[in-house]
């Protein structure tokens, strides 16, 4: 909370709503942080899954650098919601993507909340807006979309509804930038915010070219990795195509290229996941990740991602490359995010 304020700064005590891979991914950075962490999840065996979730993110908390020793001594459960937020400094909710359940929740912390609490959904696409309509004091309630895993990957997205407060924007910038994380403010309200969309929108091709036989999902992936994957690690999509224009930068890639490429727009597959897609698609996952266990795959993963985070950690260039040098410009009255 910023210095000008009165009200508890929102560091001590976080209710994680949802037991689920995102609650006990963010459970785990609040801990590592050294915050008292409740869990709320009414079903019987969230508990223990809370525990060997916990259990299995540990080591990589341990290479950012966090302590996990004694990771849960700062843990409780409350399978009921109300007592769960009745002392919370920050509440984050991962509940099912429901907007009729969301709803539901929300009107109950926000009753049993203090008045102080700063509120954060992590719905990856349901806005704020539409959520906050169940609440008496709407201006409370923000998105903070994390992207998976939240304790791993740095961004989380920061959307407004309609009605959220200049000053809840600021809380949860300023909360969420304290666990180390890299909080973007998105400048209006859209659904599914930007890395989903861009998720989904790239996904949607992936789909389509292996759904038509031009390539197998794992000679696509391999494609990505070793092409757009490594170069939107250190420099996005704009970065990229500034440098693609040479010495006229951005500018003169669009009036020499641009409309090339705009011509193969219209011509992007419209795949859908109809019955024929599904069972391909699920095929070739089981040729290509084979019968494995997810969570040996998802530990190797979060190795390699760590490795590169490192990597480009080590360079002012890499740093730069990812984040720019530029601020963003305040937008619905707070500060840059």
């Amino acid at each position: 909370m910023n210095a000008h304020t009165s009200a508890p700064r929102p560091r001590d005590r976080v209710t994680v709503i949802g037991g689920g891979v995102i609650g006990i991914s963010w459970a785990g950075l609040f801990l590592a942080h050294g915050l008292d962490v409740v869990v709320s999840d009414p079903r019987p065996e969230a508990k223990d899954q809370v525990l060997a979730g916990l259990a299995e993110i540990a080591p990589a908390l341990a290479e950012l650098g966090l302590p996990t020793e004694r990771l849960t001594a700062r843990l409780r459960f409350e399978p009921d919601l109300a007592a769960a937020v009745a002392e919370a400094d920050v509440v984050q909710e991962n509940g099912p993507e429901r907007l009729d359940v969301k709803r539901e929740i929300w009107r109950t912390v926000e009753a049993a909340a203090p008045a102080h609490a700063l509120l954060a959904t992590s719905t990856s696409g349901i806005p704020a807006s539409a959520i906050a309509t169940a609440l008496r004091q709407p201006e409370r309630l923000v998105v903070g979309h994390p992207f998976n895993p939240p304790h791993l990957v740095p961004l989380v997205e920061i959307v407004p509804g309609e009605r959220t407060s200049p000053e809840t924007l600021l809380r949860a910038r300023d909360f969420y930038a304290s666990l180390g994380k890299k909080p973007q403010i998105l400048r209006k309200e859209v659904p599914g915010f930007v890395a989903n969309r861009l998720q989904a929108a790239l996904f949607r091709e992936c789909v389509h070219l292996v759904a038509e036989g031009v390539v197998t999902e794992a000679e696509l992936d391999d494609i990505v990795t070793d092409s757009i994957g490594l170069r939107w690690a250190v420099a996005g999509p704009f970065r990229t195509f500034h440098l693609g224009g040479g010495p006229g930068g951005l500018p003169h890639f669009l009036r020499h290229l641009g409309r090339a490429m705009e011509a193969t727009w219209p011509g992007l597959g419209e795949p859908s996941f109809d019955e024929p897609t599904v069972a391909l698609l699920t095929a070739q996952a089981e040729e290509a990740f084979g019968g494995g266990p997810v969570g040996e795959l998802a530990a190797r993963r979060d190795r390699a991602q760590l490795a590169l985070m490192r990597a480009l950690a080590a360079t002012a260039d890499g740093r730069q490359a990812q984040h720019g040098q530029r601020e963003q410009p305040a937008q619905h009255g707070q500060a840059t995010a």
